[in-house]
C-alpha cells in the first residue's frame, strides 16, 4: 500500500511519525520536570522558571529554522532536531546533586530548539503537498496533523507521570532517550534532503515578516498561547498537587487525558467550522469569543467556593473544546495565507509569535500563581483571549492577500 503513495505523500509520513515520537518524550518530559523538581521542593515561580529558556530558545529557533528550512530543506532541520533532543535527555542523566536550576534550564533550552525545529518542519510540509485552490482540504490536514500531536502530547503527560510515579526520574529520561535516538537512525537513512528548500535564496533580511496578515494572525497566537499557559503550564499541576492533594499519578493522568482529548477535538474541528471554506476570519472572531468567556465562569466558579475538583474539571474541559477550535483555525489560516515558496519563513515567524506567548504565559504563570492564585491566573488569561479576538478581526479577506 504504501508502494502505491506518492514520494511526497511517503515523506510527510516520515516527518509526521518523527514528529509524533518527538511529541512524546516532549511531553512526558515537561510532565516530568514539573512534578520531580515541585516534589522536590522548588516553588511554582522556580518550577515556571525551569522552562524560561525552553519558551525563550523557541522564540529564536522558529525564527532563524525558518530561514534554515527555506535554505536547507526541511527534512535537515527535522533530523537535526530529533538529534539535539537526545542530547537534552542526556543531560539530565546526571546525578540528582547536579541537576542545578541552571543546569536544567540550559537542558530545556535544547529541548526548545529541537521541539521548534521539529514542529516547523512538519506543518511547513504539509503547505508542499496540497493545491492552493483546495483550502478545505489543507484545513482538514492542518487539521489532523496538529490534533494527532496534542493528542500524543497528552499521552506524553500520562506518561511522564507513570514513569516517574515506576522507574524515577532518571529511568524515564534514559527510557525515552534510548527510543528516540533508534528514531533519529532511521530519519537519518530515509529522510530525503530536499524538501521545503526555496527556490530562491532567503536573505538574512527576510527573516522578519512583512506581510500584513502574517502580522496579525503571528499576534492573534501571541496572545492566545499566552492566555493557554499563564493557568496550565505551572499554575494548574502545582494547584491540583498541593491544594487537592493530588499524586503524580493522578495529575498526570487528569492533564494527559486533558490534552488527548483536545487533540481529538483539533482533528475534528472542519466539522464545526464548515472545513474553514466560509469565512474563516469570522468564524475565528466568532470562537474566540466563545473562548474569552470561559476562564473567566472557571474563575467564578472558584471565587464563589463551588465544588474545586468538579469546577476545575468542567471549567478546564469547556476551555479545551473551545481552545481545541481555535487552534484549529489560528494554524490552518497560517498556512493558507503564507507562501508556497519559502513557507517555512512565513510559518517559522508565525511559531516563533507562538513561543514568545508561551514564554509571556509561563513566567507569568509561575509569578501570578505564587503572588495571589489561580482565580488571577484565569483573569489575565481572558483579557489576552479578548486581545487576541481583537486582532484577528482585522485580518484582511485571503482573496484580498492573494491579488494584492
Amino acid at each position: 500500500m504504501l508502494a502505491n503513495l506518492s514520494p511526497a505523500i511517503r515523506q510527510y509520513m516520515l516527518v509526521t511519525g518523527n514528529y509524533w515520537a518527538f511529541t512524546l518524550t516532549d511531553g512526558a518530559l515537561r510532565m516530568l520536570v514539573v512534578l520531580h523538581f515541585h516534589q522536590l521542593g522548588y516553588s511554582a515561580l522556580e518550577v515556571a522558571m525551569l522552562f524560561l529558556f525552553y519558551e525563550f530558545f523557541g522564540i529564536v529557533t522558529n525564527l532563524f529554522g525558518g530561514w534554515l528550512g527555506a535554505r536547507w530543506g526541511l527534512n535537515r532541520t527535522m533530523n537535526i532536531g530529533l538529534g539535539v533532543q537526545i542530547v537534552a535527555l542526556t543531560m539530565l542523566l546526571v546525578p540528582s546533586s547536579m541537576l542545578s536550576v541552571v543546569w536544567v534550564m540550559i537542558a530545556q533550552a535544547l529541548s526548545g530548539i529541537a521541539k521548534d525545529l521539529n514542529k516547523m518542519s512538519a506543518k511547513s510540509t504539509i503547505k508542499l503537498l496540497v493545491p492552493d485552490s483546495q483550502q478545505g482540504q489543507l484545513y482538514k490536514w492542518v487539521a489532523l496533523l496538529t490534533g494527532s500531536k496534542n493528542t500524543l502530547k497528552g499521552v506524553g503527560f500520562f506518561l511522564g507521570g507513570l514513569l516517574l510515579t515506576l522507574i524515577g526520574f532518571q529511568g524515564a529520561v534514559l527510557a525515552m532517550a534510548i527510543m528516540l535516538a533508534l528514531v533519529w537512525v532511521s530519519s537519518l537513512i530515509f529522510l530525503t534532503k530536499e524538501s521545503g528548500k526555496a527556490k530562491f535564496k532567503p536573505k538574512f533580511t527576510d527573516l522578519l515578516s512583512k506581510s500584513k496578515p502574517i502580522n496579525i494572525l503571528s499576534g492573534a497566537r501571541f496572545l492566545l498561547f499566552g492566555a493557554r499557559d499563564i493557568w496550565f503550564v505551572v499554575a494548574l499541576p502545582v494547584f491540583l498537587a498541593s491544594q487537592l492533594n493530588w499524586s503524580h499519578w493522578q495529575v498526570g493522568s487528569f492533564l494527559a487525558l486533558w490534552v488527548i482529548g483536545y487533540g481529538v477535538v483539533q482533528g475534528l474541528a472542519p466539522r464545526f467550522t464548515r472545513s474553514g471554506e466560509a469565512a474563516p476570519r469570522e468564524q475565528a472572531v466568532v470562537w474566540g469569543a466563545l473562548l474569552t468567556v470561559s476562564p473567566f465562569l472557571l474563575a467564578l466558579a472558584l471565587w464563589q467556593s463551588l465544588p474545586i475538583a468538579s469546577s476545575i474539571m468542567l471549567g478546564l474541559g469547556l476551555f479545551g473544546v473551545l481552545f481545541a477550535i481555535n487552534s484549529s483555525l489560528h494554524s490552518f489560516l497560517i498556512v493558507s495565507y503564507s507562501r508556497a515558496d519559502g513557507v517555512s519563513l512565513d510559518v517559522g515567524f508565525y511559531y516563533m509569535a507562538n513561543a514568545a506567548g508561551r514564554l509571556l504565559g509561563t513566567v507569568l504563570s509561575g509569578w501570578v500563581y505564587q503572588q495571589w492564585g489561580l482565580i488571577a491566573c484565569l483573569i489575565i488569561s481572558c483579557v489576552l483571549l479578548l486581545w487576541s479576538t481583537i486582532a484577528i478581526s482585522f485580518l484582511p479577506d485571503r482573496e484580498q492577500r492573494l491579488t494584492s
